[in-house]
């Protein structure tokens, strides 16, 4: 009896053990090899694996880290990432660049929470009057006016495909 593992994600999928290839499968290879070597670099970067993929816009500076906090309920949102978040992931920032990929999230409806952590205390530091003195942004831009914005503003629906979103940082 022959078993095999596979999962629909490429980067993630189990691979058979590697045999000799038959002179079909090195041309099917070698036209992939081309075909993958004439699409833009922009198809290229994005994530083979379904998720949430996030790209942190607007980083004032290369310093520190950013967090990217997805949740899955209003409770904890945004303020207490630490301890609500669904998941967390901490980028180190390079060239004022970031990314948040997010793989193996169950269909559902989520909100992101995104701080710069210049500093890296693990917080979002803010001023005499409660006022961010770090970079912060929303899932759906939703903004934080006088404190900050509801799970409902920022929540978006997600259906466990590919789903490319871009957060702007306020500072």
């Amino acid at each position: 009896m022959n078993h095999s593992s596979t999962s629909k994600c490429a980067c993630c999928a189990t691979r058979p053990p590697a045999g000799r290839a038959t002179r079909g499968q090195r041309w099917a290879a070698w036209w992939s090899m081309l075909l993958v070597a004439t699409l833009p670099a922009s198809v290229l970067a994005q994530s083979a694996c379904p998720g949430i993929h996030v790209k942190i816009l607007d980083i004032r500076s290369s310093t520190g880290a950013v967090a990217c906090a997805l949740f899955e309920s209003s409770v904890g949102f945004p303020t207490e990432y630490l301890h609500a978040a669904t998941q967390i992931m901490v980028i180190k920032v390079r060239d004022r660049q970031a990314r948040c990929d997010f793989e193996d999230i169950a269909p559902g409806s989520y909100a992101l929470a995104v701080v710069h952590d210049e500093n890296m205390n693990g917080k979002l530091d803010v001023n005499w009057l409660g006022i961010p003195v770090e970079g912060y942004g929303f899932s759906n831009d939703a903004s934080a006016l006088l404190g900050a914005p509801s799970f409902a503003a920022a929540s978006f629906p997600y259906d466990g495909e590919n789903l490319e979103m871009t957060i702007s940082l306020n500072y």
